[in-house]
């Protein structure tokens, strides 16, 4: 699957550029020829994980976008290259300030830019993989609340009703739940009760000679 990346920018040439390039580094493109057309994508879950945001826009600058996306609720948070011909130090950490990971100046260094968007993938790849365990302590969270519920289980087979309200095996719901296999064994007291005679053949013989 090819990676996704924005590249937002009024300028007509500057996208045909950098889509040329970034084809040929193996990203799948898309583009948006003006802020509002970037917030659209975002506002409709079609917002790649990279963007390379041009700050000055009609409409709505590149920086707005910077700032609505950081002020979002969201956790999935795209990573934003703010691209500009401001230079001066005021600029850059007014930039950073608004919500941009990162900063690059006009005429850039095509080179560069290819860095500063392995670094952003660096990033992104941190970020899902912590989403993930997230998730994964979300749900584990949510197996030690049931467990530690109230558990409805049959007094005849020892069956256990579940969250779907469906009857289960009790080894089969453990097993779930606290990802455990479980494996079938004797106690001594169920042992003796119900194989005796097979652990101790000469039982029946020495009570009958007692009688």
């Amino acid at each position: 699957m090819r990676k996704q990346i924005l590249v937002a920018d009024d300028s007509r040439s500057i996208r045909h550029m950098l889509k040329k390039k970034l084809t040929e580094w193996g990203y799948e493109v898309i583009e948006a020829a003006s802020g509002e057309a970037a917030w659209a994508l975002y506002e409709n879950n079609e917002f790649p994980p990279l963007a390379i945001i041009d700050w000055m826009m009609p409409g709505m600058e590149g920086i707005e976008i910077c700032r609505n996306i950081a002020q979002a609720s969201s956790r999935n948070i795209p990573y934003r290259i703010l691209v500009t011909s401001r230079d001066n130090k005021a600029d850059i950490v007014h930039g950073l300030q608004a919500g941009a990971h990162d900063y690059i100046t006009k005429p850039f260094d095509i080179q560069e830019l290819l860095s500063r968007i392995q670094v952003g993938e660096q990033v992104v790849a941190l970020e899902m993989a912590l989403e993930e365990r997230i998730q994964e302590l979300e749900e584990a969270m949510e197996h030690i609340k049931t467990l530690q519920g109230l558990l409805p289980i049959c007094m005849h087979c020892h069956k256990i009703r579940n969250d779907h309200e469906c009857w289960e095996r009790l080894e089969d719901y453990l097993s779930k739940n606290l990802d455990v296999m479980l494996s079938h064994s004797l106690c001594p007291e169920c042992a003796e009760k119900h194989y005796s005679h097979l652990l101790n053949p000469n039982r029946k013989y020495q009570q009958a000679m007692k009688e």
